[in-house]
């Protein structure tokens, strides 16, 4: 049997939109690395999708409990724009355990919504 881990989220662009406007930095560096908020500051949709797709991929990675903070999980893009997930610390360390080899990411938007799937692939 293959080792594979699936988690999704859905995320209301106007909450993250909301949460950055009543918390500002506060907000944004609590969630998102330095390199996220270089490649999306201004797109509110592109930051609610990295928010869908932290939350997916702790669900890929069953994290409850674990403590992990949303800054362990980052999402960036290739250079032709695909998103990856890179983990640190205590979410790197979940993944090895589970033994997957890498987490994969599809990110979607409309007007009001952002979603995100992760699928964890094993060795």
């Amino acid at each position: 049997m293959k080792n594979v881990h699936i988690g999704i989220d859905v995320v209301e662009i106007d909450r993250i939109r909301q949460a950055s406007s009543r918390w500002g930095d506060h907000f944004l560096r609590r969630i998102y690395t330095d390199t996220e908020l270089g490649l999306c500051r201004n797109r509110t949709e592109s930051l609610a999708g990295r928010f869908a797709g932290k939350e997916a991929a702790m669900k890929a990675l069953n994290i409850s409990g674990w403590g992990v903070s949303w800054r362990e999980v980052e999402i960036v893009s290739e250079s032709g724009g695909k998103p990856v997930i890179n983990l640190y610390g205590r979410a790197k360390e979940r993944a090895s355990r589970m033994g997957l080899s890498g987490l994969e990411i599809s990110l979607s938007h409309s007007r009001e919504n952002a979603i995100a799937l992760v699928v964890g692939v094993g060795k």
